[in-house]
């Protein structure tokens, strides 16, 4: 008789994996650490091989138990397509759903959708998850999401998408920084050494670069935001100029500043707001079902939408 690993022994297996300590893995699993530990154990008993090194202080996968955990990904994928299936095959948009967000879209437009989503579909069940792009992509492509709002252009993986409006990206400054600013702001004009961006991992930093249309611009390095909102606390204390998507604007993120903002005279000065999903998903016209609904969202910032190409 042939004895293979149970899914549970998998779901163990690449929790550990992902979080990387036995304690946080075993909360994430909503079992005990002994239970985990056990589990894992019977599922290298079964295999007849190590996939894990324990220490009091690292967690280390062996060289096998990585290729383990990237074909268990995969079947644990797979075991969520079945279940999708299942919900698909009745009322849309009526089961649990797995959103991820990135944080320069959550804040300034879910509290915008939400109520409408809530509405018009009483029985979803939305969990939200936020993430930068690239864990979002990866926890996408791993079946922990379901279906991801991002901007793009991202590399996002093998995604199947639908946009939901271009979002302008604006120059956003100090008016003691810059006085009598023209109409338009070239991207010539901007002083890279004064230019603030977000840290690493956020794809508007990519976008923010693409709309200065500069293939030498170097920005400063040494002061980078992790966040939105600490650019613009940056700029009001004129620390220097940042740029900001229109999104962000209109919701609201300038309020009680002083700061001015002008279009660039870029036409990459935009970014791409998109829902994507799995190719293999068989809940890709629920996902549509969705993205229709929020391109005509009747809550969605005014200014946002007269932008929309």
């Amino acid at each position: 008789m042939i004895y293979l690993p149970t899914i549970k022994q998998l779901q163990y297996l690449v929790a550990l994996h992902r979080i990387g300590h036995f304690g946080k893995a075993a909360e994430d699993c909503h079992v005990t650490q002994s239970t985990l530990s056990a589990g894992l154990r019977e599922l290298e008993t079964l295999l007849g091989v190590t996939l894990v090194e324990r220490t009091r202080r690292v967690v280390r996968f062996t060289p096998l138990g990585e290729a383990v955990v990237e074909r268990a990904w995969r079947l644990l994928a797979e075991g969520d397509a079945i279940t999708e299936l299942a919900r698909a095959a009745g009322t849309p948009l009526a089961s649990e759903l797995r959103l991820g967000v990135i944080p320069t879209i959550a804040p300034f437009l879910l509290p915008a959708l939400l109520p409408g989503l809530r509405k018009s579909w009483p029985d979803l069940k939305l969990f939200l998850r936020e993430e930068q792009s690239g864990p979002a992509c990866e926890a996408l492509a791993r079946g922990q999401l379901d279906c991801l709002l991002l901007a793009l252009p991202y590399s996002c993986g093998e995604i199947e998408h639908e946009t939901l409006f271009n979002d302008p990206i604006r120059f956003a400054f100090h008016p003691a920084d810059l006085p009598n600013p023209p109409e338009t702001v070239s991207p010539d004009r901007i002083d890279e050494s004064r230019l603030l961006l977000l840290e690493d991992g956020h794809c508007l930093k990519d976008h923010a670069l693409a709309a200065c249309s500069r293939a030498t611009f170097r920005p400063d390095q040494s002061v980078l935001g992790t966040s939105l909102h600490t650019l613009v606390q940056m700029v009001e204390n004129r620390i220097g100029m940042t740029l900001l998507p229109q999104m962000a604007i209109d919701a609201g993120i300038l309020a009680n500043t002083s700061i001015e903002t002008r279009p660039l005279a870029s036409r990459d000065a935009k970014r791409s707001i998109a829902l994507a999903w799995r190719p293999s998903s068989p809940r890709a016209d629920e996902y549509r079902l969705l993205a229709q609904a929020l391109k005509s969202a009747p809550t969605r910032p005014t200014k946002i939408q007269q932008q929309q190409e």
